[in-house]
């Protein structure tokens, strides 16, 4: 069982990065913003929400790419302690879909607590990538160091789904977007973090009039 979403390349890259950034501050913690102008670039290719990124969706590149980072930043912006909880992401990524939306779809978020249990965490990510929805992930300390390294304290998306089954040994997997590449990990490993503080993930919907997708 695999499945992975049909995400967008920048010059090569795998969706965006935040190292592009010139802006030192955004640089150094810009990882929400730049969450929240993948899902922009996301939504407008794939859900047909043109307005959420100002540039050509189709023609990507660094340059906008950085620019619209710019533009996120007052929403989204670096503090002390980072963007670190999962309301502080659903307030500014809201701000910013209230100034840029217009009638029609509209885009609503539900937070997923890191201290859910792991499966009920695997379920949600499959429905949600099913849906066609990528995930924004925040994990915040781990007691894995060295594998996590470069994702603690970060957010990120999910953008895929796999289960394994080898024997009576089933793994699961999911595939993180960030820093322009695809990373695979086992969701168990991910979730399971000993650390305190959690963090958690954010469930994107799409309502449009009476109808709204997914349904949770």
């Amino acid at each position: 069982m695999k499945k992975q979403l049909d995400y967008f390349e920048i010059e090569g890259e795998f969706g965006g990065n935040q190292d592009w950034f010139t802006n030192v501050v955004m640089h150094i913690g810009g990882c929400a913003a730049a969450t929240a102008c993948d899902s922009c670039i996301y939504f407008a290719r794939e859900k047909g929400m043109k307005h959420l990124y100002p540039y050509a969706p189709y023609d990507l590149s660094k340059r906008d790419y950085k620019s619209f980072s710019m533009k996120m930043k007052p929403y989204l912006k670096p503090r002390k302690g980072g963007v670190d909880k999962l309301e502080l992401y659903i307030d500014g990524m809201t701000d910013y879909l209230q100034d840029v939306e217009q009638s029609g779809k509209h885009i609503r978020m539900e937070a997923f607590a890191g201290e859910n249990s792991c499966d009920k965490a695997w379920e949600v990510i499959k429905r949600q990538i099913d849906a066609g929805y990528p995930i924004p992930y925040l994990l915040l300390r781990h007691e894995d160091t060295g594998q996590f390294r470069d994702f603690i304290w970060h957010w990120f998306l999910l953008v895929g789904y796999e289960e394994k089954t080898a024997g009576d040994q089933k793994k699961r997997l999911v595939t993180a977007a960030t820093y322009g590449q695809a990373t695979t990990f086992v969701l168990d490993e991910l979730w399971e973090t000993g650390r305190e503080p959690k963090g958690g993930m954010i469930l994107y919907s799409i309502e449009d009039g009476e109808k709204k997708e997914p349904v949770f």
